[in-house]
């Protein structure tokens, strides 16, 4: 007669000696491994199939297709950002977040940027500041960029980027927004 621990999978097998571990038998006899009643019910039924993983060597992997709710935020392109700088496209709007604290911060910059997408404004620039002392790194200034990869921000920005000296450097940030028509072929 076969032993009942024959259909127990590994990790069951190793659970089941755990428990027979801190079990006593009434009559002072040493604890069989035999399965009881009611775990021989659970056991008699069938194990989910396993699926092995199916690797292909055919070429490259596609990329997966993009969502349009979850579009990707690029940097901007260095002669838009040259050309931001000398000034030659301008900055629709300005916002500056010095001295509010991170949950006012959050929200006035996605308020700032519905507004301003809202209005056709292509590129902003946000003001982070520097951070207090020159050797660590302010936290809005840290925060900012994480906010902005966000999905409610990825709805609204399509570009990031450090922006120049003149226009405050590492203390801001150049956004370029998404328009209107762009989401709607995106989602279309």
């Amino acid at each position: 007669m076969p032993d009942k621990d024959e259909n127990l999978s590994h990790e069951d097998r190793i659970v089941w000696e755990k428990v027979t571990r801190t079990v006593t038998a009434y009559d002072g006899r040493t604890p069989s491994r035999a399965i009881p009643e009611s775990m021989a019910d659970l056991m008699a039924q069938p194990e989910p199939p396993v699926r092995k993983k199916r690797i292909e060597t055919v070429g490259p992997a596609a990329p997966p297709p993009k969502k349009a709710s979850n579009p990707q935020i690029h940097s901007i392109e260095r002669p838009t950002w040259r050309k931001i700088k000398k000034g030659r496209i301008t900055i629709d709007a300005r916002i500056d977040l010095h001295g509010l604290i991170r949950a006012e911060a959050h929200n006035l910059l996605h308020g700032f940027l519905v507004q301003a997408r809202e209005r056709g404004m292509r590129h902003v620039l946000v003001i982070t500041g520097k951070g207090r002392s020159g050797s660590s790194e302010g936290v809005l200034r840290r925060d900012v960029p994480q906010w902005l990869e966000k999905a409610e921000f990825r709805l609204l920005v399509s570009g990031v980027e450090t922006s120049a000296p003149g226009h405050g450097g590492d203390g801001a940030l150049y956004v370029r927004l998404r328009r209107q028509s762009d989401m709607q072929r995106d989602n279309g």
